[in-house]
């Protein structure tokens, strides 16, 4: 387990034992004397012990399983499809001949920056409780269409003012879930 992990956990604990404190099932009112403790420090422990674990699994480099890319059955388009994990495909100078990502409970994180995009393509997302990170090349056009159910599609990648670039056609249906479109 990580330090900060660990510093989360104990956070989590001390706040949880103010909370305990303060509904009677625990008593301790030695330890909490000053007035400014009886809601700021459980809800800043509480706050601060969440965020320090939620974030050591976000910078975690293990988190995502890098996977070779999954070519499909027509030997252009990558079918990728994550249940209750997270995985990462990334392009290393390969050709990109469009993609199919589902994500049930899980995550996909694609990287096209340093893909050999030539001609327009089509990335389907279909997410349900799950999320698609999508990084793209800042020379290729992004037009996005989204049907969504509580979820959305972000798209914070800047555009190419080029209007002969190639275009990424992102088809997203999310439910409970959605995708980041980011450079």
């Amino acid at each position: 387990m990580k330090t900060r992990t660990i510093i989360g956990i104990l956070l989590i604990v001390a706040g949880a034992w103010k909370l305990a404190n303060m509904w009677g099932i625990i008593e301790n009112d030695w330890l909490w004397r000053q007035p400014w403790t009886v809601y700021v420090a459980p809800a800043l422990l509480l706050y601060v012990g969440v965020m320090t674990i939620v974030d050591s699994y976000r910078r975690d480099p293990d988190q995502w399983l890098q996977r070779p890319l999954p070519i499909g059955d027509d030997g252009k388009r990558i079918c990728c499809s994550v249940h209750y994990g997270g995985d990462e495909y990334v392009y290393h100078g390969e050709t990109f001949h469009g993609a199919r990502l589902d994500a049930f409970c899980g995550g996909i994180r694609m990287d096209l920056r340093e893909a050999v995009i030539t001609e327009d393509e089509e990335i389907d997302i279909h997410t349900f409780f799950g999320g698609i990170e999508l990084f793209v090349p800042t020379r290729v056009n992004v037009v996005v269409k989204s049907r969504s159910f509580i979820g959305g599609v972000g798209d914070h990648a800047m555009h190419t003012d080029n209007p002969k670039a190639p275009t990424l056609h992102i088809v997203a249906s999310n439910f409970f879930g959605g995708a980041d479109i980011k450079n």
